[in-house]
């Protein structure tokens, strides 16, 4: 498996997505939003919200789905994903995705799946000691997103590369198997953004983030109280940046002035509360435009409405279309 940055060969189709969980947050668009803004210009691109996916951990809470997908379209169009480049859509009104997952699983093993280090580490994280078929199944659920469209890029966290990988064997084995209409994905892979707790990547389940409609003063307070280097007692201590959270939000937010922090915080000629302050600066140049468009989507609900509906039919024929050449490859298309 290969990675890719954007500068690289130019490829056709892009498809990548969210599950429909909750709001996104910063960790979200530091890891592929930023990413898809370029590529929406580039490339023809698939964005799915995936509501089926969301299933394989709130399977008990189905009403979180109608409002997390009009919550995560809101953060698309925030953030800046335009709907006449992007093609936004459902995943569980595409049907032809239901059923590639179905023929891919009959040729991935279980043992694969449980060797999965994302699903391996998600399971654990989560306290699951007896996998649902559903969350075990979940990369097989991926790559038929994927494969539906196409698609040849993959923008999305480095947790996702074992997925990605997984999709790839998939697509080799089905066109060995019967024939090559299938297309291998690669992955790009976006920057990590770490959690407040600095435990971990920012995450929803977790409650470390920094929610992308977020006020000035909720960001503010987040960021007064995430972790930095536990030996920093005294403003005046030297520090070590390399365990500070907050200096990871430097190199990502300001990178320009990320080594004087370095340098000025490991001579303790910086303070903490003073090197937050800088990053929550930083952090409000970027949540400030995002506001401006959620204040204007946001009294909009219809056109919401309107962008998921054309852009889930206009996905919804392009996985007609691979499905069809899937059936034909393996000779079940039998009315022709």
């Amino acid at each position: 498996m290969t990675t890719q940055t954007i500068t690289q060969t130019k490829r056709e189709i892009v498809l990548t997505g969210d599950r429909t969980t909750g709001k996104l947050h910063l960790g979200h668009y530091v890891g592929s939003l930023k990413n898809r803004l370029q590529l929406q210009r580039q490339y023809e691109t698939y964005i799915m919200l995936a509501d089926v996916q969301a299933l394989t951990t709130h399977f008990h809470r189905p009403e979180l789905l109608a409002e997390s997908v009009r919550q995560v379209a809101l953060d698309y169009l925030s953030v800046g994903i335009d709907p006449e480049r992007s093609t936004i859509f459902v995943q569980s009104m595409i049907p032809e995705i239901a059923e590639l997952t179905v023929i891919f699983s009959m040729f991935v093993t279980v043992s694969s799946l449980r060797h999965n280090p994302t699903v391996k580490h998600e399971a654990k994280e989560r306290g699951y000691e007896d996998l649902y078929y559903g969350f075990l199944g979940y990369p097989v659920s991926q790559a038929a997103d994927i494969t539906a469209f196409k698609a040849t890029l993959v923008p999305a966290g480095e947790d996702q590369i074992p997925h990605i990988e997984q999709a790839r064997k998939i697509v080799r084995r089905f066109n060995e198997l019967y024939a090559p209409v299938l297309v291998e994905p690669d992955i790009l892979v976006g920057e990590r953004l770490d959690g407040l707790d600095g435990g971990s990547k920012m995450s929803k389940s977790l409650g470390n983030a920094i929610t992308l409609d977020a006020s000035p003063e909720e960001v503010g307070m987040h960021i007064r109280k995430a972790k930095t280097d536990p030996a920093r007692i005294h403003k005046t201590d030297p520090g070590h940046p390399d365990r500070c959270t907050v200096f990871g939000y430097h190199g990502i937010f300001r990178p320009e002035g990320s080594e004087d922090i370095r340098e000025n915080c490991q001579k303790g000629a910086i303070g903490c509360a003073a090197c937050k302050a800088m990053v929550t600066d930083a952090i409000e140049k970027v949540m400030q435009p995002i506001r401006e468009r959620r204040e204007t989507y946001k009294h909009r609900p219809q056109y919401i409405d309107e962008v998921l509906m054309a852009g889930t039919a206009k996905a919804r024929s392009a996985a007609r279309q691979t499905m069809g050449e899937v059936r034909e490859a393996m000779g079940i298309h039998y009315f022709k």
